[in-house]
Formats: structure tokens, sequence, C-alpha cells
């Protein structure tokens, strides 16, 4: 699932291919993607860019003539430029650019979003009235990050998943930003102290600069099968932490796979680790 990372270098890349430039025709098939929407209305975008605001996993256009739309990536979906004529498979939607570029929305498994609409009600639409705090639009301290996660009764990688809580972290850069912090996934929030709030608030912002300079280029891959892991502990179950060694361990929670170190991220801190366990091998990251 394209997380904030991914779908802020989206917005960038869409920025720049459309900076100058001019939509003379929009056109979509006859797809899910459009669930609850007209493709009609998607057709009257044309026009100048005049905006791209990122909330979260959201991508909000405004284009001249005051219209707008909302756009998902879901899980497979992603922009691509090409040049008119060319074949993209699964492409579901397309802004033709008076560049003679194409821009399509392609998406295999159909669980990306278009929802076009007037710019204004964008911010009213209730997806968006639902987000939380965006760590990079909004910015994220540690005394902000324990104000909109630090009553929830849920364990700490699955609030901060909360989409109303902290808006933009999925399954992976929560879970890297809890192994840079040093925090168990299933701690409780109300136990963490004042210095442990600090360390995830800086460990989250971490783990999305590196998610941005992974992904810098027009169709980054490293999410992609059979690309090499450069995540610190996601995918990494049964292989030693770089950190200490110790085995990395996976287990469910909250319907997604959680990976994490035990030793560096102790369930119980303040306990004695098991014996030998961070105790050879250990490499700083």
């Amino acid at each position: 699932m394209p997380e904030l990372p991914e779908v802020e270098i989206a917005r960038r890349n869409l920025v720049h291919w459309l900076d100058g430039r001019r939509v003379v025709r929009a056109e979509a098939d006859d797809s899910r993607v459009f669930r609850g929407a007209r493709r009609e209305d998607f057709a009257s975008l044309q026009g100048r860019l005049v905006s791209l605001e990122r909330r979260g996993k959201y991508l909000l256009f405004t284009f001249e003539g005051g219209r707008g739309l909302l756009a998902h990536l879901g899980m497979t979906g992603r922009f691509v430029r090409r040049p008119e004529g060319a074949v993209v498979p699964y492409s579901r939607a397309r802004f033709h650019l008076d560049s003679g570029d194409v821009i399509h929305f392609a998406d295999s498994r159909l669980f990306g979003r278009m929802e076009p609409c007037a710019a204004s009600r964008l911010h009213e639409l209730e997806a968006v009235k639902e987000l939380g705090r965006d760590p990079l639009a909004d910015g994220l301290t540690a005394e902000q990050l324990r104000e909109v996660v630090g009553d929830s009764r849920q364990e700490l990688k699955v609030a901060l998943m909360d989409q109303g809580r902290v808006t933009g972290l999925g399954n992976i850069h929560a879970a890297e930003a809890l192994y840079r912090a040093g925090l168990h996934p299933a701690r409780k929030p109300a136990t963490l102290t004042e210095a442990e709030w600090q360390r995830l608030a800086d460990a989250i912002h971490a783990s999305i600069t590196f998610g941005l300079e992974e992904q810098q280029g027009e169709e980054p891959a490293y999410l992609e099968d059979g690309a090499e892991n450069r995540f610190l502990v996601y995918g990494r179950a049964g292989t030693p932490c770089a950190q200490c060694g110790t085995t990395v361990e996976s287990f469910a929670q909250g319907g997604r796979t959680t990976h994490c170190c035990p030793h560096c991220q102790p369930k119980h801190p303040g306990r004695k680790p098991p014996d030998g366990r961070g105790k050879r091998g250990a490499r700083r990251r």
C-alpha cells in the first residue's frame, strides 16, 4: 500500500509534468476506480493545474475553472507519463497534455480511487475531513504526537496507522519508525515516557525522509517485487538485526504483519534481555 513518501513523490512528479502544460483532454475507462463518481465529470478536467496538495495518502488536484479531483493510489495505483500512443497496461484514466505526452493512472487491482468534484469541495469530502495530522504537511512534534496518539487504547503501531490520528503512515513506515525509536509495536501509548515520545516523533520524520530519498525519480521501484529491501526492519523476519544481531521477528497485529527486533525493541522496558541476545555480531546503522 503506498504510504506518505510514495504519494508525496507522485505529487512532486505530477507537479513537474504539468508545470506550464495544459490538459487538452481527459478520459477514463469504465472501472470501479470511479465508484461513487461520474466519469463524465473527469472528462471536464481540462486546462492548467492550479495546485496539487497531498493530505496523507490522498492527492487533491485543482484545475482552472474551479474543477477538482480527489485521487488515492490504493494498493497498486500509480501515475506514469508516456508519449501519445504508448500502451500502458492497466491504464484506467488519462490526461492528454498539449506537449503530446499522456499522464496515465494505471492500477492493476483497481483499489485506487478517483473522485472529480468542484475544487471548493475537496476539503469538505468525508475522506479528507476525517484525516488526522500530516507529519510532512503539518509538522509533528513529540507533544503533538502524544496529543493525537497518547489517549489511544490500541497497541502503539495500530494507533500510529489510524489515519484519523496520524495520516500517511502505513504498515511499513510505522514499523520502521518504531524500530528507529527502539519501541515495541505492542506497547500501549499510555506507557511511553516523554523521552520515548521524542524519539518516536524524530523516528517518524527520519523514516519519511528515508522514503522520500529512496524514491527520487519518475518511476521509483524500491517497493516492487524483486527490488532490494533497504528497510531496517520491515520484511526482515528471520534475519539478523542490523543493530544487534538478534533475529528479527514478525507477528500479526491489527490484521497486518509486524516486524520488530525483540532486543532493540523490548516489550517490557527495563527488563534484562535474554542471555546472548544483542551481545555479538552487532553493527551500527
